[in-house]
C-alpha cells in the first residue's frame, strides 16, 4: 500500500437533509471558487455533487444513460440494506451455481467455496470488495422471492429496480445483479444512487474498508478464512477518500463512483466509460475542494492475486 503521512481521521456520514451526509475531520477544505475552472476528465460522463445541499458541482454529459459494469452492486446493496427486516446474520450457504456464474461470465469473484457458510453482512464486504459476483448471486438467490433460482433472482431484480422508482432515478434499469447484462444508468442517477447508499452506516464502514479478514464455517466441518481486498485504489491514496465502488466491462469501460469528505466539505461522483478513473476523480474532488492533489496521486497498490475490477 501507498505510504501515507497523514493523521487518521475519523469519518461520520449521516442522512441529509437536517443533519451532516460526510462529517468534519481536520482538515479545512476551501470552496469552490465561481472563477475555478472546471477540469478536464477522460471519462465520457461525470458528475460530482456537493454532499451536504445536493448541489451539482461537475457535471459532463451526466444525463446520459451508459453501462455500470459493477457499480450495479451499490443498488444491490441498497436494496438489502433498505429492508427494513433483513437479518445481518443469516447464514447463507455457498452453492456451486454461483462459482458456475463467475466462470460462464468472466466474473470478478470473491472466492466463495461451495459449502461455506457466510452472513448476509459477510457477502456484502465480498459483493463491495473485491466485486464478487458470485456473492452478490447469493445475496440476490437468498433475498429474492420464488421457488426456483431464477425465479429468485429475477425477484431481487425487481426490488432493484422498484427502488429505482422509489429514488427518483427514471433513466436507470437493472437485468443483472453484477453489471454483466444490460444495466445502465446515469452519471448524475447512479451519484444521487451512492449518496443514498452512505446513509447507511454499514455501506459507509464497508465501502471505506482497505481490507477485509474474516473466517466462515466450511463444508468439511472446519474453517474457512477469507480476505478481501477494495478493487478502489483511490482509498489510501487521495486524502479525505472514503468509498466507493468500481466497475469495468468490455462495453461499460472504466467506471468509479467515489466520495470523499474533508473538513465541512464533502461530495460524492461518478466517472462512466473513463480511460483513467482514478485520475478523473481526483482532478473532480480537487475542484470541490480547492486543492491541487491529482497531480502527484500515487494509487495504492493490491497485493498480488487481488481481484481488478
Amino acid at each position: 500500500m501507498v505510504s501515507r503521512k497523514l493523521k487518521t481521521r475519523r469519518v461520520i456520514i449521516g442522512a441529509t437533509a437536517g443533519a451532516a451526509l460526510l462529517a468534519a475531520t481536520p482538515l479545512v477544505a476551501s470552496a469552490v471558487s465561481s472563477e475555478d475552472p472546471p477540469p478536464t476528465v477522460s471519462a465520457k460522463g461525470a458528475k460530482m455533487l456537493d454532499v451536504n445541499s445536493g448541489e451539482s458541482v461537475y457535471d459532463k454529459d451526466g444525463d446520459t444513460a451508459r453501462p455500470l459494469a459493477s457499480t450495479t452492486k451499490i443498488m444491490v446493496a441498497s436494496t438489502v440494506l433498505d429492508d427494513k427486516n433483513v437479518d445481518l446474520d443469516r447464514q447463507v450457504e455457498v452453492k456451486q451455481r454461483y462459482r458456475d456464474y463467475v466462470t460462464e461470465h468472466h466474473a470478478s469473484t470473491a472466492d466463495l467455496q461451495t459449502g461455506d457458510k457466510l452472513t448476509v453482512r459477510q457477502l456484502l464486504y465480498a459483493a463491495l470488495l473485491p466485486s464478487g459476483a458470485d456473492a452478490a448471486y447469493a445475496l440476490a438467490d437468498t433475498l429474492g422471492e420464488g421457488d426456483t433460482p431464477k425465479a429468485r433472482v429475477a425477484s431481487f431484480t425487481d426490488k432493484m429496480n422498484a427502488k429505482t422508482n422509489e429514488l427518483g432515478l427514471p433513466k436507470t434499469h437493472f437485468e443483472t445483479f453484477d453489471g454483466t447484462g444490460d444495466d445502465v444508468g446515469t452519471p448524475e442517477e447512479l451519484t444521487r444512487l451512492a449518496r443514498h447508499a452512505m446513509e447507511k452506516p454499514l455501506f459507509r464502514k464497508v465501502v471505506a474498508t482497505k481490507e477485509y479478514k474474516t473466517e466462515a464455517p466450511a463444508a468439511n466441518g472446519r474453517t474457512r478464512y477469507y480476505t478481501w481486498n477494495n478493487t478502489n485504489k483511490l482509498l489510501g491514496a487521495y486524502d479525505g477518500a472514503i468509498g466507493i465502488k468500481t466497475g469495468t466491462t468490455s462495453k461499460a469501460g472504466e467506471c468509479l463512483v467515489f466520495a470523499a469528505t474533508r473538513g465541512d466539505k464533502s461530495f460524492v461522483g461518478t466517472v462512466l466509460n473513463s480511460k483513467d478513473r482514478f485520475q478523473d476523480a481526483a482532478k473532480m474532488l480537487d475542484h470541490g475542494f480547492g486543492s491541487d492533489d491529482a497531480k502527484d496521486l500515487k494509487l495504492r497498490k493490491l497485493p498480488s492475486g487481488s481481484q481488478q475490477d
